[in-house]
């Protein structure tokens, strides 16, 4: 039998395996830095392979590790809703993701693209309130991925009145946004 802990503070991560019931063996986990040293590494080989003039930096933020993309051919990678720089984030995360800290991540973005859309979705989040206390109807999004529902929850999480709820299968999954029901008192 082999169980596996992990044990990250601010200074260090450590990973236990027990083995046998008897072994343990200690190994350590890279740390933020490292990891983020190595996703701007393999990103740059990627550009550089691909012939793109840009270049990847990478920081570390609340969320992990952020890689900031500049460069001439920047606005490529955010072609079609960013969906190329979603999937080189994603193949970041599956190469380096398990050696971050639990609940941290690999984050890319390009010219702010990020952070841009994350203020046009708690914009329709708002919107999205707003109609349902009108009309006192649910209002559905269309299809989206996993992170941009996150916004929408944790933009609406504090209103009182409403519920968020994510609904359907795969990549058609939707968020629904209605009132809470009234509660008999």
């Amino acid at each position: 039998m082999t169980l596996s802990l992990s044990l990250t503070s601010a200074s260090f991560s450590f990973l236990f395996l027990v083995v046998s019931g008897t072994t343990l063996k200690v190994q350590s986990l890279p740390s933020m830095e490292e990891t983020c040293g190595k996703a701007e590494q393999l990103l740059n080989s990627i550009f550089d392979s691909a012939g793109f003039d840009v270049h990847a930096s990478a920081s570390e933020s609340d969320l992990g590790c952020l890689l900031a993309i500049e460069g001439a051919d920047s606005s490529f990678l955010l072609n079609e809703g960013g969906e190329l720089l979603d999937a080189l984030q994603q193949i970041l995360n599956q190469v380096l993701g398990r050696a971050l800290p639990k609940g941290q991540r690999i984050i890319c973005d390009a010219n702010n693209y990020r952070a841009a859309r994350e203020a046009e979705l708690r914009a329709m989040a708002e919107h999205a309130a707003r109609q349902v206390r009108a009309t006192s109807a649910a209002f559905v999004f269309g299809p989206m991925e996993p992170s941009e529902r996150r916004v929408i929850h944790l933009s609406l999480a504090l209103e009182e009145d409403l519920i968020t709820e994510s609904i359907g299968e795969g990549n058609g999954r939707r968020l629904r946004v209605s009132l809470k029901p009234a509660t008999a008192g």
